[in-house]
Order: structure tokens, then C-alpha cells, then sequence
């Protein structure tokens, strides 16, 4: 057993998670990222991270499922529609985060004339 589980939570699981995953947990899915799905008897459900946990790595299906929305269990072999785009984890702070164009001030355009 990797040690850092113990003292860390931020490398994949904490301690506890572990040991519910170990005892109680059911593997039922991996998703593309290769973060890992699991539930218990009692219908609890959560995910065991690939790599660093972040909330965004979650693809929108098995969002769905983690949340009780849908109970059928995602599958990657199932065809996405041609308009629906590969998901994205949250891209703040990098090189590829929305930039949004500048706008001057000589370009608004004001559809009302201001009081004097």
C-alpha cells in the first residue's frame, strides 16, 4: 500500500475512501480518463480519481450516474451524437482558458442618447 494514501488526500483517495472501497465497494466502470466508478449495497457511489482529483475530470455520463440522475451505468462503447464535443477538464489557469476579446470603448455602439 502506497503511504501517501494515508497522510494525503489529494493523491486520488484519502485513507477512509480506501478502506470503503476495499470493504464495501463495487467496481462497476472506468470511464475513458481511467478515473474508476464504484457502489455499495446501499446504492452509494463514487469515484476513485485517475490521477490529481479534480471534480471536473468527471465525464457528463457518469456525472449523471454519481448523482443518482440515471441508473443505467455508462458505457464508453456507446456512440455520442456527431454535435457533441470530447470532454474537457476545467481549463482555468492554463494555456488553453477562454480569453475574451477586448472591446474599446469607441466601438459600443449606444442605442439611447445620455441626459446632460
Amino acid at each position: 500500500m502506497n503511504f501517501k494514501i494515508i497522510f494525503t488526500w489529494w493523491n486520488k483517495q484519502t485513507f477512509g475512501t480506501f478502506l470503503k472501497t476495499v470493504f464495501f465497494g463495487k467496481h462497476v466502470g472506468t470511464d475513458e480518463y481511467g478515473n474508476k466508478y464504484f457502489m455499495s449495497k446501499k446504492n452509494d457511489r463514487w469515484v476513485v480519481y485517475f490521477d490529481n482529483i479534480e471534480a471536473t475530470k468527471i465525464t457528463s455520463d457518469w456525472f449523471l450516474w454519481i448523482h443518482h440522475t440515471i441508473d443505467k451505468i455508462p458505457s464508453n462503447e456507446e456512440d455520442k451524437h456527431l454535435w457533441q464535443k470530447k470532454h474537457l477538464e476545467n481549463q482555468t489557469g492554463t494555456k488553453h482558458s477562454f480569453k475574451p476579446v477586448k472591446i474599446r470603448k469607441d466601438d459600443i455602439k449606444k442605442k439611447y442618447e445620455t441626459w446632460k
